[in-house]
């Protein structure tokens, strides 16, 4: 009994500093914000013409354009006037000389109750931990306008040997 009483000791008392990895699946939204600044929208003038990554654009579908995404990039957009969210897939591209960090399709606009207004600020983030280490596989270099955080830290264990040594005259 002392035996085990002992070896639990040991590992709650002695080892100075822990540091956990947190799961991924709970993560905190603004560790996965990756952008942030003003979008816009698009629609019937460019209607059933075709994207840049070839598709046919349809107004009313939850899609986007962005400076440098890869295609099919899942995006969650946040309305920071009013908090409201849609997630969009990324298929087509804005000019680089764009001032504004994505264009959303109408739909999306009118989803996030933005089309009076035209232009708004908003957030972008991914849905996922492994989203960001998918979408930092992309890029040789990482675009500086855009956030990737790493989301694994290590976990750290650091004995206090004093305290080890304490405990061990104690119980034996």
């Amino acid at each position: 009994m002392k035996r085990i009483l002992a070896v639990g000791l040991v590992l709650v008392i002695g080892f100075q500093s822990i540091s956990w990895a947190q799961s991924p699946f709970t993560y905190p939204d603004s560790l996965l914000v990756i952008q942030e600044g003003v979008a816009s929208y698009y629609g019937a003038r460019f209607h059933d013409r075709r994207t840049a990554n070839g598709e046919i654009y349809n107004m009313w579908e939850f899609t986007a354009a962005h400076k440098h995404l890869p295609f099919g990039t899942l995006v969650k957009v946040t309305n920071q006037k009013n908090g409201l969210q849609a997630i969009v897939r990324i298929n087509d591209r804005l000019p680089q000389n764009s001032k504004r960090i994505i264009d959303l399709s109408k739909g999306v606009a009118q989803h996030l109750d933005m089309v009076n207004d035209g232009i708004v600020p908003v957030k972008l983030s991914l849905l996922s931990a492994s989203a960001v280490e998918w979408l930092r596989d992309q890029y040789n270099t990482v675009p500086q306008d855009i956030r990737l955080r790493s989301y694994y830290p290590e976990i750290s264990v650091q004995k206090d040997e004093q305290e080890l040594a304490k405990i061990k005259k104690k119980v034996f």
